[in-house]
């Protein structure tokens, strides 16, 4: 039975793109010491320095398609994720690697993807790990609020109740909003609100009208609309519009 796929509707809003760098201020460093035991590091901010006893393999730097993503915004300040041996992220950057070194026609273009799956796969262990304590991938490492979650990522527009994400979770209101609280760090409202305002943004910076912006995402009228985006944001959807 396939697994209930916890990243697919977030990443699908928000570009991943990950391009090798060979920089000091890079974001993603992939490691490697004298017994072949590799290890990712992510820092959102920038990597300043490596652990010792560890040699740099790959470096690249991660456009997470905006701030406003939950996953860049939800990311701990240094993630250093241990690859188990033999594994399939393991066979990946070795593959990965050899053709760093290799540098063979069309390279550039086999980097980019490998190394975004790379990040892929990292996000995915860092859920099922139950690696970061806080934030959106914290969420998503408990079964029950991954449930809400991945549904308001897919159906930002529908009016949502406390009780309604309650019961998708399969738990009491109060439970519910304790457990979400604790492991995203905002209240379920907070988020759906900082999840609907992200989405309407790159809709309106896209070109789309205020006002079907505002049905799509649940907001009633463009005057909602505009309340909202002046609370969070301090300027106007038309601005966001007009790409100011």
């Amino acid at each position: 039975m396939p697994q209930h796929d916890r990243l697919s509707a977030l990443m699908n809003r928000f570009t991943l793109t990950v391009r090798p760098f060979d920089d000091s201020g890079s974001q993603l460093k992939i490691l490697c010491d004298g017994a072949d035991r590799k290890s990712v590091l992510l820092a959102p901010s920038g990597i300043a320095s490596l652990p010792g006893g560890q040699s740099e393999v790959f470096s690249a730097r991660v456009d997470w398609g905006g701030i406003s993503n939950p996953l860049f915004a939800g990311l701990p300040d240094f993630v250093c994720h241990a690859v188990e041996p033999a594994s399939e992220l393991d066979q990946l950057i070795k593959v990965l690697c050899a053709e760093h070194i290799a540098q063979r026609c069309g390279v550039a273009s086999v980097l980019n993807r490998m190394a975004e799956i790379v990040m892929v796969k990292l996000m995915r262990a860092l859920i099922e790990d139950g690696a970061v304590k806080t934030g959106v991938l914290a969420g998503l490492a408990d079964k029950r609020l991954s449930r809400t979650l991945v549904a308001l990522h897919e159906m930002p527009g529908k009016t949502w109740t406390n009780a309604d994400m309650a019961h998708v979770a399969g738990l009491s209101v109060s439970r519910f909003s304790e457990l979400f609280r604790e492991a995203v760090g905002v209240t379920p409202s907070a988020y759906l609100r900082q999840w609907r305002f992200a989405l309407a943004r790159q809709d309106l910076v896209r070109g789309d009208r205020v006002d079907a912006v505002a049905r799509r995402y649940g907001y009633g009228s463009s005057e909602a609309l505009n309340h909202m985006f002046r609370r969070m944001s301090g300027a106007t959807p038309i601005s966001a519009r007009l790409g100011g």
